[in-house]
């Protein structure tokens, strides 16, 4: 290891990284740390921007490029917040709503309106889903049901980046979804 890529990796510091599969779009990001693998080498933890969770990224690697910017690293945002676009997991909308499918097979849209929860679910059921049973679809939305629901950051290392908790109307931040259990 030479002494000038220790130089580099230090906490703070600024740099892209290129996923070495994809579109090796170069994604900006901090160093929240270095350590040292088990064979010796050093490793940069990486948090690109907008992500919650480290990659651990050899200092020497050709896709991590070094900038000069040197900061604070950035705290990651705790607590409850309102789900975007940019948030993890809500990467599909339809007509202004917002629609997040889980792991077991649930989803959730976020809209106080029934009408515009349907299109937005049914949509992501066809495009995201594959499903092209409309009589399925039909008889999914029906499963739909009103809900006031809190969504919460859990820390860098948790088991899921985010919660989502029942809430009552009023309660900080509670956000009116329609949800379709599995």
């Amino acid at each position: 290891m030479t002494s000038t890529l220790t130089e580099k990796a230090v906490v703070g510091r600024r740099v892209t990284y290129a996923y070495e599969y994809g579109d090796q779009t170069e994604r900006p990001g901090v160093i929240t740390g270095t350590k040292t693998n088990a064979h010796g080498a050093l490793l940069a933890l990486v948090r690109l921007d907008g992500a919650r969770s480290n990659l651990h990224v050899p200092a020497d690697h050709e896709n991590l490029t070094y900038l000069d910017e040197v900061c604070d690293v950035p705290e990651l945002p705790m607590g409850r917040f309102h789900p975007s676009t940019t948030g993890l997991g809500f990467d599909f909308q339809y007509d202004g709503v917002l629609v997040c499918g889980f792991e077991d097979g649930d989803a959730v849209a976020v809209t106080t309106d029934p009408g515009k929860a349907a299109a937005a679910v049914a949509t992501w059921m066809r495009e995201v889903e594959g499903i092209d049973d409309e009589h399925t679809i039909r008889e999914s939305i029906g499963w739909m049901k009103p809900q006031w629901v809190v969504f919460e950051w859990e820390p860098e290392d948790a088991e899921c980046v985010w919660l989502m908790n029942p809430a009552a109307e009023g309660d900080y931040q509670a956000v009116h979804v329609y949800y379709l259990p599995v």
